[in-house]
């Protein structure tokens, strides 16, 4: 995708510039993913409120369900309907900007689709059996799926120019890609057919049969045991047999929604070597896929604004502070201490006559021994600064492991803050680093 990249250098990756991604008119849907744990909803959010006050409207679908996302954006809470953030893209400057934001709730969009798809009487049989009931809250993949099904519903509604999606929390990011085909795969035609065999064959070799056709079933499942399990699952089966077909169907039309123009991805991740090493198998799967990769998000940058002090230097001048090699001279020059603390010239000469040193009368409220000890502090905060440039240097390794790999993909670097996002203005300072694209005394 080449629009939204800005090319810097040979030696350096191009630019992922954000506002030109937020501002295409023809950008509808926008995918944030990765590993866990490195911004992903923060990053959705961000990208959301910077959407709306740049005259979108916009709605973040996010998975998170730690109430600090809904009251960074003035919200009580977030469920499975979308709620407008009333604060963020009002007025004239916003050019008519809207936010939505809302959470994925898994089993109530499971059964949006079972009441969607099914009449009355159905649809309260399905809701009430106990197999669909483990099914919709704890399926291995259930998640994935009905993030992409909501993915569906909301681009159809058309309520809304840009979709922001933050994807699940899974053990590997490309779960995402994965799980609405496996989930649909499990939910069609042959997997009637072998729920359905038990009861033609009937007993313990029935039982048998079964146990060999649910062995892709999660833990929970097998909890389920003997014959409650086998009506449980006919009960559902013979309900449900009108539905499986659309289970794979509507995974089919999302997948190829992800695959159309108009679809972004960022890859999001933080600069150390397990996510950077995960976003780069999701780069190579996305162009597999043939799916649109907007650019990698490098969250939580370290920075310094003393970058051109080394932290070799910073080190060496620690030590020379902490072994009392080095002190302030009258006339600004550096010397050094003899064994007994006291530099040769302060020995003799108009500085050693104790009537030239300040009096108490001077200083009233002074109190030597309350003085610190500016060498100490000075040296430790070197030791502190040389710590830092040691992280910037090994996350800047470790970029460049991955831009080497990968010079073609547009990069936006977001220098880390030094609290939590948990308001507004948090997310926009995240909002405006991504659009900057490298950090601030980078």
């Amino acid at each position: 995708m080449s629009e939204g990249v800005d090319t810097v250098g040979l030696d350096t990756p191009p630019k992922l510039a954000v506002d030109g991604l937020l501002d295409d008119p023809q950008t509808r849907i926008i995918v944030c993913c990765g590993a866990g744990g490195v911004g992903k909803t923060t990053t959705a959010a961000a990208l959301g409120v910077r959407a709306a006050e740049r005259g979108r409207k916009a709605v973040v679908l996010t998975i998170d369900p730690a109430r600090r996302l809904a009251q960074s954006m003035g919200i009580d809470s977030l469920d499975n309907t979308p709620r407008k953030v009333a604060t963020v893209g009002t007025g004239a400057a916003a050019g008519g900007g809207e936010l939505h934001a809302m959470m994925l709730d898994m089993k109530r969009t499971f059964d949006e689709i079972v009441e969607a798809h099914a009449d009355a009487e159905r649809a309260r049989a399905i809701l009430a059996n106990p197999f669909y009931q483990s099914l919709s809250a704890g399926f291995a993949g259930t998640q994935e799926y009905m993030a992409m099904e909501k993915l569906g519903q909301l681009r159809a509604r058309d309520d809304w120019d840009l979709i922001i999606v933050d994807t699940p929390p899974s053990r590997s990011a490309l779960d995402f890609l994965d799980a609405p085909k496996r989930l649909g795969s499990f939910l069609d035609g042959k997997f009637i057919r072998v729920l359905m065999a038990p009861a033609k064959v009937g007993g313990r070799a029935g039982m048998k049969f079964l146990n060999v056709g649910m062995s892709m079933m999660t833990g929970t499942l097998s909890k389920l045991m003997g014959a409650s399990l086998l009506k449980d699952v006919q009960t559902f089966v013979a309900a449900m047999d009108t539905m499986f077909g659309g289970f794979r169907t509507r995974a089919d039309a999302t997948f190829r929604l992800l695959q159309a123009p108009g679809t972004a991805f960022l890859v999001v991740a933080a600069p150390e070597p397990d996510a950077l090493r995960e976003a780069a198998y999701f780069v190579e799967r996305l162009a597999a896929e043939r799916m649109p990769l907007a650019g990698l998000v490098l969250n939580r940058v370290h920075t310094s604004g003393a970058g051109q002090l080394s932290a070799e230097r910073a080190l060496a001048a620690a030590e020379n502070l902490e072994e009392g090699g080095i002190v302030d001279q009258e006339a600004g020059k550096a010397g050094l201490r003899d064994a007994a603390g006291d530099s040769p010239d302060r020995a003799s000469g108009p500085a050693s006559d104790p009537s030239s040193a300040p009096s108490s009368d001077q200083y009233p409220d002074h109190d030597p021994g309350d003085s610190p000890d500016v060498d100490e502090i000075t040296a430790g905060l070197l030791r502190l600064h040389a710590e830092r440039m040691q992280v910037i240097a090994r996350e800047q390794r470790t970029r460049d492991r991955f831009t080497s790999l990968h010079p073609e993909v547009a990069v936006a670097e977001v220098a880390a803050l030094p609290g939590d996002v948990h308001d507004l203005a948090g997310l926009r300072a995240i909002g405006e680093r991504l659009a900057a694209g490298v950090p601030a005394g980078a």
